[in-house]
Protein backbone atom coordinates (compact mmCIF):
# COMPACT_ATOMS: atom_id res chain seq x y z
CA UNK A 1 0.00 0.00 0.00
CA UNK A 2 1.21 3.30 -0.76
CA UNK A 3 1.48 6.19 2.07
CA UNK A 4 -1.63 7.45 1.01
CA UNK A 5 -3.73 4.58 1.32
CA UNK A 6 -2.66 3.70 4.60
CA UNK A 7 -3.37 7.28 5.83
CA UNK A 8 -6.87 6.84 3.90
CA UNK A 9 -7.71 3.66 5.75
CA UNK A 10 -6.35 4.87 9.20
CA UNK A 11 -8.64 8.19 8.44
CA UNK A 12 -11.47 6.09 8.03
CA UNK A 13 -10.54 3.75 11.59
CA UNK A 14 -9.59 7.13 13.50
CA UNK A 15 -13.67 8.01 12.96
CA UNK A 16 -14.32 5.22 15.62
CA UNK A 17 -12.10 7.71 18.26
CA UNK A 18 -15.25 10.01 17.70
CA UNK A 19 -18.05 7.53 17.16
CA UNK A 20 -19.95 6.89 20.32
CA UNK A 21 -21.23 4.05 22.48
CA UNK A 22 -24.54 3.63 24.50
CA UNK A 23 -21.88 2.73 27.31
CA UNK A 24 -20.88 5.42 29.53
CA UNK A 25 -17.38 5.46 31.27
CA UNK A 26 -16.90 5.46 34.93
CA UNK A 27 -15.94 9.67 34.80
CA UNK A 28 -19.75 9.70 33.57
CA UNK A 29 -18.70 10.42 29.87
CA UNK A 30 -20.24 8.50 26.53
CA UNK A 31 -17.63 6.17 25.50
CA UNK A 32 -16.37 5.81 21.90
CA UNK A 33 -15.81 2.64 19.94
CA UNK A 34 -12.19 3.31 20.06
CA UNK A 35 -12.13 2.67 23.29
CA UNK A 36 -14.63 0.28 23.84
CA UNK A 37 -12.04 -1.89 20.94
CA UNK A 38 -8.79 -1.01 22.99
CA UNK A 39 -10.53 -2.49 26.17
CA UNK A 40 -11.53 -5.42 24.75
CA UNK A 41 -8.10 -6.05 23.01
CA UNK A 42 -6.51 -5.94 26.61
CA UNK A 43 -9.38 -8.21 28.35
CA UNK A 44 -7.91 -10.84 26.10
CA UNK A 45 -4.82 -9.88 26.33
CA UNK A 46 -5.18 -10.81 30.12
CA UNK A 47 -6.78 -14.04 29.28
CA UNK A 48 -4.60 -14.85 26.85
CA UNK A 49 -2.85 -18.19 29.85
CA UNK A 50 -6.52 -19.17 30.45
CA UNK A 51 -7.42 -20.15 26.84
CA UNK A 52 -3.96 -21.79 25.71
CA UNK A 53 -5.24 -23.86 23.02
CA UNK A 54 -6.96 -21.11 21.54
CA UNK A 55 -5.14 -18.09 19.20
CA UNK A 56 -5.24 -15.11 21.03
CA UNK A 57 -3.21 -13.21 18.52
CA UNK A 58 -6.57 -14.22 15.97
CA UNK A 59 -8.98 -13.32 18.87
CA UNK A 60 -6.85 -10.20 19.98
CA UNK A 61 -7.86 -8.94 15.92
CA UNK A 62 -11.04 -10.27 15.99
CA UNK A 63 -11.59 -7.74 18.84
CA UNK A 64 -9.26 -5.09 17.28
CA UNK A 65 -11.25 -4.68 14.20
CA UNK A 66 -14.84 -6.12 14.86
CA UNK A 67 -16.47 -2.81 15.21
CA UNK A 68 -14.58 -1.24 11.96
CA UNK A 69 -17.59 -0.84 10.33
CA UNK A 70 -19.08 1.86 12.68
CA UNK A 71 -16.96 3.92 11.34
CA UNK A 72 -19.42 4.53 8.51
CA UNK A 73 -22.49 3.15 10.41
CA UNK A 74 -22.47 5.04 14.07
CA UNK A 75 -22.75 2.31 16.58
CA UNK A 76 -26.41 0.50 17.03
CA UNK A 77 -26.83 -0.88 20.59
CA UNK A 78 -27.11 -4.74 20.32
CA UNK A 79 -30.36 -4.53 21.92
CA UNK A 80 -31.66 -2.27 18.95
CA UNK A 81 -29.86 -4.20 15.80
CA UNK A 82 -32.11 -5.21 13.46
CA UNK A 83 -31.12 -7.50 10.33
CA UNK A 84 -30.96 -4.15 8.08
CA UNK A 85 -28.31 -2.64 10.55
CA UNK A 86 -26.26 -5.91 10.12
CA UNK A 87 -26.55 -5.74 6.30
CA UNK A 88 -25.86 -1.65 6.36
CA UNK A 89 -22.66 -2.49 8.60
CA UNK A 90 -21.14 -5.58 5.98
CA UNK A 91 -21.45 -3.04 3.35
CA UNK A 92 -19.69 -0.55 5.20
CA UNK A 93 -16.61 -3.23 6.63
CA UNK A 94 -16.64 -3.84 2.58
CA UNK A 95 -16.00 -0.74 1.23
CA UNK A 96 -13.45 -0.14 4.06
CA UNK A 97 -11.33 -3.06 3.16
CA UNK A 98 -11.92 -2.23 -0.38
CA UNK A 99 -9.18 0.82 0.39
CA UNK A 100 -6.86 -2.23 1.04
CA UNK A 101 -4.19 -3.87 -0.98
CA UNK A 102 -5.43 -7.47 -1.90
CA UNK A 103 -3.28 -9.10 0.89
CA UNK A 104 -4.64 -7.30 3.54
CA UNK A 105 -8.31 -6.97 2.44
CA UNK A 106 -8.36 -11.06 2.27
CA UNK A 107 -6.73 -11.22 5.40
CA UNK A 108 -9.37 -9.12 7.29
CA UNK A 109 -12.24 -10.46 5.06
CA UNK A 110 -11.79 -13.57 6.07
CA UNK A 111 -11.38 -12.91 9.85
CA UNK A 112 -14.82 -10.96 9.18
CA UNK A 113 -16.14 -14.27 7.94
CA UNK A 114 -14.91 -16.04 10.79
CA UNK A 115 -16.19 -13.70 13.45
CA UNK A 116 -19.81 -14.02 11.52
CA UNK A 117 -19.63 -17.38 10.92
CA UNK A 118 -19.12 -18.07 14.66
CA UNK A 119 -17.88 -21.78 13.94
CA UNK A 120 -14.28 -21.31 15.34
CA UNK A 121 -13.10 -21.48 19.52
CA UNK A 122 -11.57 -18.11 18.44
CA UNK A 123 -14.43 -16.36 16.95
CA UNK A 124 -17.00 -17.78 19.73
CA UNK A 125 -14.72 -16.64 22.54
CA UNK A 126 -13.66 -13.04 20.74
CA UNK A 127 -18.04 -12.82 21.02
CA UNK A 128 -18.17 -14.23 24.20
CA UNK A 129 -15.19 -11.27 25.31
CA UNK A 130 -17.36 -8.30 23.70
CA UNK A 131 -20.61 -8.98 25.20
CA UNK A 132 -19.03 -9.21 28.73
CA UNK A 133 -16.96 -6.28 27.97
CA UNK A 134 -19.97 -4.40 27.57
CA UNK A 135 -21.46 -5.72 30.77
CA UNK A 136 -18.35 -4.79 32.95
CA UNK A 137 -18.50 -1.01 31.38
CA UNK A 138 -21.81 -0.66 32.45
CA UNK A 139 -21.13 -2.17 35.89
CA UNK A 140 -18.31 0.88 35.88
CA UNK A 141 -20.18 3.75 34.80
CA UNK A 142 -22.95 5.65 36.91
CA UNK A 143 -26.30 4.53 37.38
CA UNK A 144 -28.00 6.63 36.54
CA UNK A 145 -26.39 6.80 32.38
CA UNK A 146 -28.47 3.40 32.38
CA UNK A 147 -31.75 2.97 30.84
CA UNK A 148 -34.62 0.90 32.41
CA UNK A 149 -34.24 -2.18 30.59
CA UNK A 150 -30.18 -2.51 31.13
CA UNK A 151 -31.10 -3.34 35.09
CA UNK A 152 -32.21 -6.38 33.94
CA UNK A 153 -30.11 -6.93 30.70
CA UNK A 154 -26.84 -6.13 32.87
CA UNK A 155 -27.99 -9.32 35.09
CA UNK A 156 -28.45 -11.64 31.92
CA UNK A 157 -26.36 -10.55 28.98
CA UNK A 158 -23.72 -13.28 27.88
CA UNK A 159 -24.86 -15.77 29.61
CA UNK A 160 -25.67 -18.02 26.90
CA UNK A 161 -22.33 -17.37 25.70
CA UNK A 162 -20.52 -18.12 29.04
CA UNK A 163 -22.01 -21.44 29.42
CA UNK A 164 -19.61 -24.50 29.25
CA UNK A 165 -16.89 -22.79 30.59
CA UNK A 166 -16.44 -23.14 34.15
CA UNK A 167 -13.80 -19.84 34.43
CA UNK A 168 -16.38 -17.73 31.82
CA UNK A 169 -19.09 -19.00 33.94
CA UNK A 170 -17.67 -17.78 37.43
CA UNK A 171 -16.16 -14.66 35.64
CA UNK A 172 -19.56 -13.87 34.54
CA UNK A 173 -21.13 -14.50 37.86
CA UNK A 174 -18.67 -12.28 39.74
CA UNK A 175 -19.94 -9.76 37.42
CA UNK A 176 -23.91 -10.58 38.27
CA UNK A 177 -22.80 -9.67 41.68
CA UNK A 178 -20.86 -6.55 40.99
CA UNK A 179 -24.36 -5.81 39.14
CA UNK A 180 -26.89 -6.58 42.26
CA UNK A 181 -24.27 -4.53 44.53
CA UNK A 182 -24.14 -1.51 42.31
CA UNK A 183 -28.05 -1.54 41.88
CA UNK A 184 -28.62 -2.48 45.80
CA UNK A 185 -25.76 0.84 46.26
CA UNK A 186 -27.89 3.42 43.86
CA UNK A 187 -24.08 3.57 42.09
Amino acid sequence: MTPREILNFLGVAEKLKSVLRHSWTSTGRQESVAEHSWRLCVFAWLLKNRFPDINMNKVIRMCLFHDLGEALTGDIPSFEKTGSDENTEKLAISRILDMLDDDLKAELAALFREMEEQKTREARLYKTLDKLEAVIQHNEAPLETWIPLEYELNLTYADDYVKGDPFLEEFREQMRKDTLEKIAGGK
